[in-house]
């Protein structure tokens, strides 16, 4: 009796599946907190040059072009000449309801602007650090541990960066709080997929997270406006994550990964109290066959291979070396698009906190667009469309960027913004639970870490990226867009993995979905197969007639017997 078996027996929906789904949702706020506030941070509001000296002598003259923010014409007075290019040393900001980000109080603009690339680009090499640590830490440990682990380290880098002044420190705290980029959220993710019942796992994890990472990013603005700089900010994104010390109390370790590691009494011991909470009774021998089934698994697998699976055996078969490759390059696409997307919120025509804030509702509907189509036109279709439409709606944005005055069609930049975030978020949402199910369960936790990380690691590029927008406007969507397009063509290569028994170990990773063609799609077959249950006499008439008209009618006949 495998896991699948046994945990319908001890209830694969009921009260403890609801528990993990409600500290799933403060999962996704601390995510939502803790990934947008180094965009909410570092918002650069308009800013004049002020320079005091000629500000006392009754005279403000500056440059009538786009330099005018960095400097100014200054008048010697000795010699009466005039310097057509001074620099800038102080500036006046136009703050958002008085709000202090981190640029306009260190000065962070024009000559010093690369520091807030800089600084926020060490978010994203922490991420490359800690998520392989906590990958490690999840596949050799538990999933539980890495999760609080991952959680208060993030916490940690943000409130030690509240505190700094200068880009050194600064680098070091976002190079701390990048060891959870995103880990957080995919920790929990795991826990909860790997309980939760493959019929409701779908509508489960994405209306949870399509609401309380919404609103958390819808709040989260606001909530920086109201307690005004952006130290307390960092604060409030922070100490909440105090929280997962109580998850040990409340959530069991993930038994398909104790099972792994040959911990059979442990996985029964999970499950037994799951059956417990979900007040379902359930036979002692039951659990007895249930630990006798996988030890005689690993007997067998024994006979054939001696080593357990790490992420490297990944690579080692010819199948599963392209799905991992193939994963790793999506995850690069999908995450520096999303973070582009995301944080490219100044120069649009309004205020950035009010666009973040607003076309944040874009991730509702998107958690709803999973929850409606997944299951209908399956894990690779989604996946696909999510990318082509989203390429396409990000290089329709690029091109009115470069055609209207953003100031004067404020409203629909807005309008396409959103749905480049809406776009980006399905895409995003979808590559998560896809990458999840074809990864086999002994290398998942380290798999998803390293294939995410990879993403994450190229997000050190993003901001390099916004800087091409300063040469021509819509590069920076043009350039996602195609990146978009590549990806929706690597999703064909991939096997569909709705309605099928998932790879639990790299062996059966390299013969899931053989013989699958690039061009299935559930949903196509689904409506087949309805067809068939409709007319099968008609199916099979084609069947034969197509046979005879090849063989005659002796095979015809050969056939209508095998047949009927």
């Amino acid at each position: 009796m495998d896991f699948e078996q046994v945990m319908d027996k001890c209830g694969s929906f009921g009260r403890y599946q609801i528990l993990l789904l409600i500290l799933f949702s403060c999962s996704n706020i601390l995510s939502s907190l803790h990934y947008f506030a180094q965009t909410i941070i570092s918002f650069t509001p308009k800013h004049s040059c002020v320079q005091p000296e000629i500000a006392s002598n009754g005279l403000q003259i500056f440059h009538n072009n786009t330099l005018s923010r960095c400097s100014f014409i200054e008048l010697n007075e000795n010699t009466g000449e005039l310097n057509m290019a001074a620099k800038c040393q102080a500036w006046e900001y136009e703050r958002e309801s008085g709000y202090e980000s981190v640029t306009t109080e260190l000065n962070w603009v024009c000559d010093d602007a690369y520091k807030l690339a800089v600084g926020q680009s060490f978010f994203f090499l922490g991420s490359v650090v800690g998520t392989i640590s906590v990958g490690y830490v999840a596949d050799r440990f538990g999933r539980l541990p890495a999760c609080v682990l991952t959680t208060l380290m993030g916490a940690t880098g943000d409130f030690i960066t509240s505190f700094v002044n200068n880009l050194q420190l600064f680098s070091l705290g976002r190079f701390i709080s990048g060891f959870s980029t995103d880990t957080v959220y995919m920790l929990m993710f795991i826990l909860v997929f790997e309980y939760l019942s493959p019929k409701r796992r779908t509508f489960g994890l994405n209306i949870v997270s399509a609401v309380f990472y919404t609103l958390t990013l819808m709040i989260s603005p606001w909530l920086a406006i109201w307690v005004g700089t952006w130290r307390h900010y960092l604060w409030v994104a922070s100490l909440p994550a105090l929280v997962v010390l109580a998850y040990p109390c409340l959530v069991f370790e993930s038994a398909e990964w104790l099972l792994t590691k040959q911990r059979y009494d442990k996985a029964a011991n999970c499950l037994r109290r799951i059956a417990k909470i979900n007040r379902r009774q359930v036979d002692e021998s039951v659990f007895e066959e249930f630990k006798d089934f996988y030890r005689n698994k690993t007997m067998e697998q024994a006979k054939f291979n001696t080593q357990k699976d790490t992420f490297m055996d990944m690579f080692r078969t010819p199948r599963m070396r392209k799905f991992t490759i193939i994963l790793l390059i999506k995850s690069i696409i999908i995450t520096v698009a999303f973070d582009i997307i995301s944080r490219n919120m100044e120069g649009i025509g309004t205020s950035p906190f009010k666009l973040f804030s607003y076309t944040g509702i874009a991730h509702l509907p998107s958690g709803l667009t999973i929850i409606l189509f997944q299951n209908y036109i399956g894990r690779k279709g989604m996946a696909c469309a999510s990318l082509f439409f989203g390429g396409i709606i990000t290089a329709v944005t690029g091109y009115l960027l470069a055609t209207l005055d953003p100031a004067e069609n404020a409203i629909l930049m807005a309008f396409m913004v959103g749905l480049a975030r809406y776009g980006a978020t399905v895409a995003y949402d979808a590559e998560a639970q896809y990458a999840a199910e074809i990864i086999p369960t002994s290398v998942r936790g380290r798999g998803v870490a390293n294939i995410h990380v990879i993403g994450y690691g190229f997000g050190f590029c993003s901001s390099y990226i916004i800087y091409l927008g300063t040469f021509y406007k819509p590069l920076p969507a043009l350039f996602i867009s195609v990146l978009m397009l590549i990806g929706a063509a690597l999703c064909l290569t991939l096997p569909e993995t709705q309605n099928k028994k998932l790879p639990q170990t790299v062996a059966d990773g390299e013969i899931f979905g053989i013989g699958e063609k690039w061009f299935f799609f559930s949903c196509f077959s689904r409506r087949r197969r309805q067809k068939e249950e409709q007319f099968p006499t008609a199916a099979v008439s084609t069947i034969i007639i197509s046979s005879a008209s090849k063989s005659g009618n002796n095979e015809l006949n050969k056939f209508n017997t095998f047949t009927f």
